[in-house]
């Protein structure tokens, strides 16, 4: 089976490169029609060079972002269609990242647009069983339409590295306990919580680095500013390479998990702790702090959960697997 990735997809985004690796590392010979031009340039450069191509593949995939390229894969393609979704547009820009509000136009679109691509497509797939049951509730779309991959990790570039000595002492050569998170600044990732659990481990003598922009940047700088936090360091947006040096430094990288984190992980992997809420954030670091043994486990148990069930090689056989259902 040859596979078309198909769209304006960004081929550097860790989804989109995390699964078109992982089918090449499973054999599978993956061609690839992209085009990111302004308006409807890109739909021309598209049409003319799915033209070159359409004899050449079995199976096309809409890569992630894809939900306008799937009424127009449709018009050029007698292909099957299977869509990346990975999120949904409404409820990440309504609820999510709240660029407009619900009712609006701008949410309307957004919806129909959901609605158009997973309609259109043969599968949708998600990273999640919640996101999946959000959709087919949401949009009314039978659930045996969709598939779930996990959303996964370059592991090429991030994978176990000693903790640099030099790197993990400050100025003064006492230990440095080092918290670490990424991420792109919008309502959902809470930095807030983030913020105010910063403060509570000043006393535990523990560092932040936040890495990243976006959105609510500005005001997470003001409010750090309020609470005179002293422990906290900003960065703006880094290569994969800079931001895996500083994970290698770090105790501690912390993640924007939901409900939907249980799917795969559980408390022997991770330090799970109750939502929004600063001060179990907090109760949760200090607590791996105090209690090396438990974090180097939760380290060990984590990763290999991540080995054996969301690496590059083993989400691209979980995505050949679908496309071989249209054999």
């Amino acid at each position: 089976m040859t596979v078309l990735y198909f769209g304006s997809y960004n081929p550097n985004y860790s989804r989109n490169g995390v699964l078109i690796n992982g089918l090449r590392q499973n054999g599978v010979e993956v061609l690839e029609c992209r085009d990111d031009s302004p308006g409807i340039k890109k739909f021309i450069n598209l049409y003319r060079k799915h033209r070159q191509l359409k004899k050449k593949y079995d199976v096309m995939i809409v890569g992630f972002l894809g939900q306008q390229m799937v009424p127009f894969a449709k018009l050029i393609s007698k292909k099957p269609i299977i869509f990346d979704s990975f999120l949904s547009l409404y409820d990440s820009n309504i609820f999510d990242r709240k660029t407009a509000k619900k009712g609006s136009l701008r949410a309307f679109y957004y919806w129909m647009l959901d609605w158009l691509s997973m309609k259109l497509a043969d599968v949708v797939i998600f990273d999640t069983d919640q996101h999946i049951n959000y959709a087919s509730k949401e949009f009314g779309i039978k659930k045996s339409k969709f598939r779930r991959i996990w959303i996964g990790a370059r592991d090429d570039v991030f994978y176990p590295m000693d903790k640099p000595f030099d790197m993990a002492q400050d100025k003064s050569g006492s230990d440095k306990f080092l918290v670490i998170f990424h991420g792109s600044f919008i309502p959902l990732q809470g930095i807030e919580y983030l913020l105010k659990a910063a403060k509570i481990c000043e006393k535990e003598d523990i560092s932040f680095l936040i890495v990243g922009d976006g959105q609510e940047k500005k005001k997470m700088l003001n409010l750090a500013g309020q609470l005179n936090l002293k422990n906290v360091e900003f960065a703006g947006f880094m290569s994969l390479e800079w931001i895996r040096e500083k994970i290698s430094q770090s105790d501690i990288c912390l993640g924007i998990f939901t409900p939907a984190i249980r799917e795969l992980f559980d408390e022997e992997d991770l330090m799970l702790v109750k939502v929004a809420d600063s001060e179990s954030l907090a109760d949760g670091i200090i607590s791996l702090k105090r209690d090396p043994d438990l974090m180097n486990k939760i380290a060990i148990n984590g990763y290999n959960k991540f080995k054996d069930n969301a690496s590059i090689r083993v989400l691209g056989e979980k995505l050949n697997n679908i496309v071989n259902e249209f054999e």
